[in-house]
C-alpha cells in the first residue's frame, strides 16, 4: 500500500470507530479533532510495521487508530489555555476554540480510554496475550513515564532561566513528548505481526530516533515555515521561552543535527533489512520540507 491508500483507510476507519452518541458534544468534540486533515505518520507507521514483519493489516487496524486517537488526545490537551494555548491546529479552530474549554479537557479525558475500547472491541483475530502486550504498551507510552511525562518537563521549562541540565532535560522532552507515540506505533505494530523479540527491539531504535528526528524538523519549521503550511501559530515556542533544539542549539546545528538522525534511521534499516518505500518516503518529505 502507498500513503494515501494508507490516508484513506484510516480516516475511514476512525470515521466508523467513533459514532455520534449522546451526550452528542462528547463525541462530536472527540471526534472534531481526531478526524481533522492529517498525514496519519503514526497509525500509518504501526500498519507499515505490521506488513514490514509479515503480519496482516486488517489485524493491526483497531491499534493503528487507537494510536491516533491518542495523539488527537494530546494535541487537544495541548492546545488549551493552561498549557500551550494554541487558536489553530491543522489550520482548523482548536478543540477548546470550537466546543470550550470544559468540553475539551473532558474530549481528551474521553478518547484517553475511548482508544483501548477499540482495540478490545475490534481486534478480532488477536489472541489474548497479544491483546494484553498491546494494552500494557498503549498504556506505558500514554501514562506519566510516556507523553504525559514528556508535557509536565515542556511545561516545567517554559522561561525556566534556573541552572538545569538543559541537553538532557531536552532529549528527555523530544523521547516522551513525540518519540513515545512513534515507538509504541511500530511496536505494536510489530508485536501484532509476531515479530522477534531482537526485530522489536531494532524497531523501536529506529522509532526512537525517527521521533527525535520529527521533533527536531517541527522545532526548524517553527522557525522557518508559514501557517499555510503547517497549519498552526508559529513562532510561539521562540516568544514563550520554549525549550527546543533550535533554541539551544540554533538552526543551522538543528539542521545537521536532523541530518544525522536521518542517516542513523537509514542505517538501522539497511542493517535490519526493513524494508519499506512508505518509510523511506516519509523520510524523504521530511528532509525535503526542512532543507536538508
Amino acid at each position: 500500500m502507498q500513503m494515501n491508500d494508507y490516508i484513506k483507510l484510516v480516516n475511514d476507519k476512525l470515521d466508523e470507530f467513533i459514532p455520534i452518541s449522546y451526550p452528542n458534544s462528547i463525541y462530536k468534540s472527540m471526534k472534531y479533532t481526531v478526524t481533522l486533515p492529517g498525514k496519519r505518520l503514526r497509525p500509518i507507521l504501526c500498519l507499515e510495521t505490521c506488513r514490514m514483519f509479515g503480519g496482516e493489516i486488517e489485524d493491526a487496524i483497531p491499534t493503528a487508530c487507537a494510536i491516533e486517537m491518542l495523539h488527537a488526545q494530546t494535541l487537544i490537551h495541548d492546545d488549551l489555555p493552561c498549557m500551550d494555548n494554541d487558536d489553530f491546529r491543522r489550520g482548523k479552530p482548536t478543540n477548546h476554540k470550537v466546543f470550550g474549554e470544559a468540553i475539551a479537557v473532558l474530549a481528551g479525558d474521553a478518547l484517553l480510554t475511548w482508544a483501548p475500547q477499540v482495540i478490545v472491541k475490534n481486534s478480532k483475530n488477536l489472541t489474548p496475550s497479544v491483546l494484553i502486550r498491546i494494552l500494557n504498551e498503549y498504556f506505558n507510552y500514554a501514562g506519566a513515564n510516556g507523553v504525559i511525562g514528556g508535557q509536565v518537563v515542556d511545561i516545567e521549562c517554559e522561561g525556566n532561566n534556573k541552572d538545569f541540565d538543559k541537553e538532557k532535560t531536552l532529549e528527555y522532552l523530544h523521547i516522551h513528548k513525540t518519540s513515545d507515540l512513534f515507538q509504541l506505533a511500530m511496536r505494536t505494530g510489530a508485536i501484532i505481526a509476531g515479530a522477534t523479540d531482537d526485530k522489536i527491539s531494532a524497531v523501536t531504535e529506529f522509532a526512537r530516533v525517527f521521533g527525535l528526528a520529527f521533533q527536531i524538523a517541527d522545532d526548524i519549521l517553527d522557525e522557518t515555515s508559514t501557517f499555510e503550511e503547517m497549519g498552526k501559530t508559529l513562532g510561539k515556542d521562540k516568544l514563550e521561552g520554549k525549550l527546543t533544539y533550535v533554541s539551544l542549539y540554533g538552526l543551522e546545528d538543528a539542521k545537521c543535527k536532523l541530518a544525522c538522525l536521518f542517516e542513523k534511521c537509514c542505517d538501522i534499516m539497511e542493517t535490519q533489512n526493513f524494508k519499506s518505500d512508505v518509510i523511506e518516503n516519509i523520510i524523504k518529505e521530511i528532509r525535503k520540507r526542512t532543507g536538508i
